[in-house]
């Protein structure tokens, strides 16, 4: 197939490779005429330097050109900027086009998701997302790796599978799309809790017990949005959690680090230099848990460290000194 990957960070230059790997035509776009001279004359992206990239993938600058070539749209640019890609793509977009956002996260002001703001532009197309445990620097050296693809349509999803699946790039169906999005976007907020406890010189104690209770956070909102509860036992649920709480290439756990040891979440993105989507996730969180009543106080704290001035310590000891209660309301002495 022809698929056209718009956006040429890590995520998007490693899905780019896998894509390539299994023989389809691939054209990868950068906005930024700089990189796009970079990319094609060193075949390296800067975020993956022990890739090279294949002379078949063709770098593009033109956003005409590069929609008009795919048959599958990959959307790879940060949640921040889902919706401007999505203006910026409509006047050429196909209504045959398969369009996939394979970016995690929750836009604030509407509480959308990623195939929310994308059907929102373009009602008539197939839509997907791919989510996952699946960090860039281990998917561009093609090592093994499992994902999941979600679709209210199944034929699309089954499109998408058969397009990314390899011996080392793993893809299971999902129909849950909204399930598999708000995990993988509150994943990363939790993420960010686990980092501070690492930059707090906490320890693995503290670290499973935030994966833990922040799997817990995020089923209970999921399912008071009508989510089904087996997705955050899967890929997109547990499976991120993990991988982004514990990776030492996860952003947002290197942020977190550093806000622990006292940086702002300003100072921490800047250090990082990369996007870190659960600060941008963050409030959009909170929000959710409030607009459907769940309880969140791992999400809470984590706000009010990055946006109120609370002290990392002090969040933490809170968690901790919360009132008494059974782990789960299937085991409750209340029932």
């Amino acid at each position: 197939m022809k698929i056209t990957v718009l956006g040429a960070g890590s995520w998007g230059t490693a899905l780019s490779m896998t894509l390539w790997k299994n023989g389809h035509s691939v054209y990868l776009w950068t906005h930024d005429e700089k990189e796009a001279k970079y990319l094609k004359e060193k075949r390296k992206c800067m975020n993956l330097p022990e890739v090279v990239i294949p002379e078949e993938i063709t770098i593009l600058t033109s956003l005409e050109e590069a929609v008009k070539e795919g048959e599958i749209l990959v959307y790879a640019v940060p949640s921040i900027f889902t919706r401007s890609m999505g203006e910026r793509t409509r006047v050429f977009v196909r209504k045959e086009q398969i369009l996939v956002t394979v970016s995690k996260g929750i836009e604030e002001s509407t509480l959308y998701t990623m195939t929310d703001i994308l059907e929102e532009f373009f009602p008539e197309n197939k839509i997907a997302v791919l989510s996952g445990p699946s960090h860039a620097e281990e998917v561009s050296r093609f090592i093994p790796t499992t994902i999941v693809c979600a679709s209210k349509d199944e034929e699309t999803a089954r499109t998408i599978q058969s397009a990314f699946i390899s011996d080392t790039f793993r893809v299971y169906t999902n129909k849950d799309v909204l399930g598999v999005e708000i995990g993988a976007a509150l994943k990363n907020v939790i993420a960010l809790a686990a980092g501070i406890a690492d930059g707090l010189g906490y320890g693995d104690n503290t670290m499973a017990a935030l994966i833990t209770r922040g799997i817990a956070e995020i089923a209970r909102l999921g399912q008071a949005m009508g989510c089904h509860l087996e997705t955050f036992a899967g890929l997109s649920g547990i499976g991120d959690l993990i991988v982004t709480c514990a990776s030492r290439h996860s952003r947002n756990r290197r942020a977190g680090i550093l806000i622990g040891q006292g940086e702002s979440y300003e100072e921490a993105m800047k250090e990082v230099g990369q996007v870190v989507e659960g600060v941008y996730a963050a409030k959009a969180a909170k929000k959710l848990g409030e607009k459907y009543q769940v309880d969140l106080p791992i999400v809470n704290e984590v706000n009010a460290v990055l946006f109120e001035g609370k002290a990392a310590k002090d969040a933490v000891s809170d968690l901790m000194l919360r009132d008494r209660r059974s782990e789960s309301p299937a085991v409750s002495y209340d029932k």
